[in-house]
């Protein structure tokens, strides 16, 4: 199996992925999206109403909700798709003794892990009218500075997992993997600051619209750990069965 073929697969997950997203998206994002816009067009008030008008806009709100959505999340699910797999590639052989399938599910429930939920969990998103737009951009580097710190911890701790194995046994070393990782992270959350921009934005639409964000997350990696597995097995069946027909025709 090669590098290429885990690519191809990948890329069709992520496209498939991307369309399983959407519509999850559509359906519990869109609604606290809605909620949330309402709610800052209540705050500007008549006269930025006037303003915005006048300005025109160059995407209408329905076409944002669809249109503009199906391409991000098929973007999006694509390029993932297609970095999981190579990814996934890297690593046969070099977890354990993990055939491809299992070592492509790890790298996508580590990858979902250190890239969607921790970094998710120290700063989760947030609706239209909440935040300052004058700290955009440093809350924008907050966040991926904290993902990348999550994704080279949970690099370091599959690395040295891999070279702990044959003496720890799996038990022992899932633990001091996983350690690891939590010590980075939990240290890296607690000395990076926090950002508490929220004001009298309602509790509830706040809720509704992290629950739903983290649950298009989830969609997202869920279908394409879950498509690229069934893909890779399948590759890998395939594989195994004409290295067996080869090993029998050589026999003759």
């Amino acid at each position: 199996m090669s590098a290429r073929s885990f690519l191809i697969n990948g890329l069709v997950a992520g496209l498939l992925a991307g369309f399983a997203t959407f519509l999850v998206a559509h359906t519990v994002g869109e609604p606290p999206v809605d909620a949330a816009i309402a709610i800052e067009e209540s705050h500007a008030g008549p006269e930025a109403a006037h303003h915005h008008e006048e300005g025109g806009t160059v995407v209408s709100r329905e076409n944002q909700s669809t249109w503009g959505l199906l391409t991000g999340t098929l973007a999006i699910g694509t390029a993932l798709g297609g970095l999981v797999a190579l990814a996934a590639a890297g690593a046969v052989g070099r977890i354990g003794r993990l055939r491809p399938s299992r070592s492509t599910a790890l790298v996508a429930l580590i990858g979902f892990v250190a890239v969607a939920l921790v970094p998710f969990a120290k700063y989760p998103a947030s609706p239209p009218a909440v935040g300052n737009p004058d700290t955009i951009g440093e809350r924008t580097g907050l966040y991926f500075g904290f993902l990348a710190i999550s994704l080279l911890a949970a690099i370091a701790g599959t690395v040295l997992a891999a070279r702990l194995l044959p003496g720890l046994g799996s038990y022992r070393t899932v633990l001091v993997a996983v350690g690891t990782y939590l010590v980075v992270v939990v240290v890296a959350a607690q000395v990076m600051p926090t950002v508490d921009e929220l004001g009298d934005f309602p509790a509830q639409t706040l809720w509704t619209f992290r629950r739903a964000s983290i649950t298009t997350l989830a969609t997202l990696w869920a279908a394409i750990g879950v498509v690229l597995v069934g893909l890779v097995g399948r590759a890998e069946a395939r594989a195994r069965v004409e290295a067996e027909r080869r090993e029998l025709a050589a026999s003759l």
